[in-house]
């Protein structure tokens, strides 16, 4: 899609990859709205900042109708509980679920019918490695974002006769705040961005942004002791 000229909404815009992805959208000549569960938190100059709770449906209502001029939508709002599905907190892994899959679901389902009204538009998800891949400490999120992705590729084939271009956002680690405890190599979160807005204005379906992503894409067809070596 044509990126100057649109209208865009992003999640989980108050920081991290929701900023970086904002400005980035500004930059290129879209109008930007820029959610946050507390607004007052986003500082981001010529975007209008709205309130979003994707977790609350009576948010993510009032938002469609504030946002009645979204061609773009960027669901990016995220959590990490670090927990693990055994043994860790049956609230911390309900609210991974909620923000990750029903939160983008709440989101997609109340702006479906504006971005139909506005000619079909396009919807990208911000997903993870860890939506095919899982490690200790983050099976919780595995499981949301294994979530997430399936809902994406749902979504996709619903909307598809309106018009709408679904995205998936694949990447490893990016240097944010949510990723502060994890000793890996990460990713400019700008360059995130820029590669997110590539993925969108071409139309791609699947937005691999890393080596993490192509690597973890293509381990999906793997033996599955070869993807977990530790499995006894």
């Amino acid at each position: 899609m044509e990126i100057e000229g649109s209208v865009a909404l992003v999640t989980g815009a108050n920081r991290g990859l929701g900023l970086h992805i904002a400005r980035e959208l500004l930059d290129r000549g879209a109008k930007v709205y820029a959610t946050a569960r507390d607004p007052r938190a986003v500082d981001l100059p010529g975007a209008t900042v709205l309130r979003l709770d994707v977790t609350d449906q009576a948010s993510v209502d009032a938002a469609a109708e504030q946002a009645g001029d979204v061609s773009l939508l960027v669901n990016n709002a995220g959590l990490a509980t670090f927990a693990n599905l055994v043994d860790g907190d049956l609230d911390a892994i309900r609210l991974e679920m909620d923000t990750h899959f029903f939160g983008t679901l709440r989101v997609t389902r109340a702006f479906a019918p504006v971005l139909a009204r506005n000619g079909g538009g396009a919807i990208a998800n911000l997903l993870s490695v860890l939506s095919w891949i899982t490690f200790l400490n983050a099976t919780s999120y595995s499981a949301a974002k294994a979530a997430q992705w399936s809902l994406t590729n749902g979504v996709r084939l619903e909307l598809a006769g309106q018009g709408t271009v679904v995205s998936g956002v694949h990447l490893g680690a990016a240097d944010t705040d949510m990723m502060t405890r994890w000793d890996v190599p990460k990713l400019d979160p700008a360059f995130v961005a820029a590669a997110v807005v590539d993925g969108i204005a071409c139309g791609d379906l699947e937005i691999l942004v890393d080596e993490a992503a192509k690597g973890a894409k293509a381990a999906l067809s793997a033996d599955v002791r070869v993807v977990y070596p530790q499995l006894p």
